[in-house]
């Protein structure tokens, strides 16, 4: 039974992830009424922190299902934390998480930390750091073009740079693919670099100064200086703080249709617990992974639609593994391995948690997190849970001379990270000209505006600052929904 559209709220977020509710949140800190609608029977999205006993009296393992930290790349992080209370809760990573390997001919190599140690690490040969050096006198590639990410770095850089640097990379941020992931979508400073100075390594020296006098005045943080941080109790703690103070979160409550009045009011269909009904506002944002978002637009737009179906979204399974310390050789000094796709590994990586955040693992006990599947091997994270923990159990023991854990926790994510592919900038030029075109409609997700934590807080509060400025220019011309519900 289908009940008509109940009191409204100023606006209405659809999905409850990070995005959605740092919106919602600063939205209500705007003054205006917010309701939050959420299909998951908690808020949060990917986010989620979870412990378990390691023994008898042995103390608790902590430990993610989704992000494992953060970086504090924008003065927004912080805003967002104080204003939440929660910022006395953060810890940063210990010193020795700047530290990170990738695997290489069987076994870890600490990676570059910096320019000059390029020069020296024993990651890359000698013909590939004379590549660095001839890289000034490479072409520009053409403009206008969208290339992709592998293709770029081979041009300038050549083959091993993008093996044993790029490729890893990727991995470790999107469980990707550089044949696959748009430069200019994904990586915009690098596409800049070459279009505006000719030079990654020449733009980079030109662009440092200035860039250093903005990120002073904007209080940025470049994100090589950028300290990696958590919370006390987990990530969760950041959602579960946004969902507490914005109190009207409605969880187990999927949003089924979208329809604009005549009037420029917003209806949107919900079904919860067997029960349908309806919801006014004068702003809809659509906070929800791009195929969720797809179903929504369809009716309104078709063309937008099938631009957010081709957004794709790999499998992905996360392992956390707990050790007694004496059962692992590897000193586990950093913040984690990347594993490059030309050295065939059964992981995209592993992190070293318990290094990098105190009291991730009791003492004498480590904890870490790997990582399987991806657009590498899609089909190692759609396997079952027994073959995955054998695929990580064998990497644990080649790579970090690991015996056998205490346990294995195993989290399936059958559509993970969404991919900026090639054409991404043209998918998203579709949904502004949808925003432009149904005034009250907008959009607030990872797959738009970056895919980490800082991203998704950025893309919130600005895009809650934007809906803001709109609704107090608008409000005097559309009617009160409330006084008519």
């Amino acid at each position: 039974m289908t009940q008509s559209a109940s009191r409204a709220a100023d606006v209405i977020v659809v999905g409850a992830g990070l995005s959605g509710l740092t919106l919602a949140f600063e939205l209500a800190e705007h003054g205006h009424e917010v309701e939050v609608l959420e299909a998951a029977l908690h808020p949060g999205g990917v986010i989620g922190s979870h412990r378990r006993e390691v023994g008898a009296g042995g103390g608790e393992a902590l430990y993610e299902y989704g992000p494992n930290s953060a970086m504090d790349t924008s003065p927004k992080v912080n805003e967002l934390l104080h204003a939440l209370g929660v910022h006395d809760e953060r810890i940063d990573a210990q010193p020795a998480a700047r530290k990170r390997y990738v695997l290489r001919d069987g076994r870890l190599v600490a990676a570059p930390s910096g320019p000059l140690s390029f020069l020296t690490t024993p990651l890359l040969s000698a013909r590939s750091k004379c590549a660095l050096l001839r890289e000034p006198f490479v072409p520009r590639g053409p403009a206008g073009v969208d290339e992709d990410v592998a293709h770029f770095v081979e041009r300038r850089l050549g083959r091993e740079w993008l093996d044993y640097a790029i490729e890893p990379l990727l991995g470790g941020i999107y469980a990707g693919n550089p044949q696959e992931i748009s430069l200019a979508a994904a990586f915009p400073r690098l596409h800049a670099l070459e279009q505006d100075h000719g030079s990654l390594l020449g733009g980079a020296l030109r662009s440092a100064r200035a860039g250093r006098r903005a990120a002073r005045s904007e209080g940025r943080v470049a994100r090589q200086r950028a300290v990696s941080f958590s919370f006390r109790r987990g990530m969760q703690t950041l959602t579960d703080a946004l969902a507490l103070r914005l109190g009207r979160v409605i969880c187990a409550a999927r949003v089924s249709t979208l329809r604009r009045e005549g009037d420029g009011t917003w209806v949107v269909g919900v079904e919860r617990r067997g029960e349908r009904f309806e919801r006014r506002a004068r702003a809809v944002v659509l906070a929800v992974p791009a195929y969720e978002a797809a179903k929504l637009v369809l009716p309104l737009a078709v063309d937008v639609a099938h631009a957010l179906e081709g957004i794709v979204y790999p499998p992905l399974a996360t392992v956390t593994t707990v050790y007694r310390r004496g059962d692992v050789r590897h000193p586990l000094d950093g913040f984690g391995f990347l594993a490059p796709r030309v050295e065939n590994p059964p992981v995209l990586g592993t992190l070293f948690c318990s290094s990098m955040f105190a009291h991730r693992a009791p003492a004498g006990f480590v904890t870490l997190t790997s990582f399987v599947g991806g657009r590498r091997n899609p089909e190692l994270a759609q396997g079952s849970e027994q073959v995955i923990t054998a695929n990580v159990l064998r990497s644990n023991q080649r790579f970090l001379g690991a015996g056998e854990p205490l346990f294995a926790v195993v989290r399936k994510w059958p559509r993970a990270i969404p991919q900026y592919t090639l054409g991404h900038a043209e998918r998203l030029a579709r949904v502004e000209r949808l925003e432009a075109t149904l005034p009250g409609l907008r959009f607030c997700c990872n797959w738009r505006g970056g895919v980490s934590i800082s991203d998704c807080i950025d893309s919130g509060m600005s895009g809650a600052d934007r809906l803001s400025a709109w609704l107090k220019a608008n409000i005097a011309r559309q009617p009160d929904l409330r006084a008519a519900c």
